[in-house]
């Protein structure tokens, strides 16, 4: 595994010009970023911030894709519970 991130990252530093730490900066904001959205909109969802905070911090289509995801989730387990 860890030969592969290693051709990966010296991959996409060779293509796109760049030096291998600037690869990893960038995965790891990207990474922190996707992260962090992730724990704002469970903040959300569980009620733990309110929705309009939740935009502001991560956009309103991901704080809208999360409801329509969410009540998915709840319409499945509904139906497995009523069929």
């Amino acid at each position: 595994m860890a030969a592969e991130i290693s051709d990966r990252v010296r991959e996409i530093a060779e293509e796109n010009d760049l030096p291998e730490s600037e690869v990893f900066e960038r995965a790891l904001e990207r990474g922190l970023e996707t992260l962090w959205e992730d724990v704002v909109l469970k903040r959300y969802l569980d009620g733990g911030i309110d929705r309009e905070e939740a935009i502001e911090q991560v956009g309103r289509a991901k704080v809208e894709r999360a409801e329509r995801e969410q009540q998915i989730v709840e319409e499945d387990t509904d139906w497995g519970l009523n069929a």
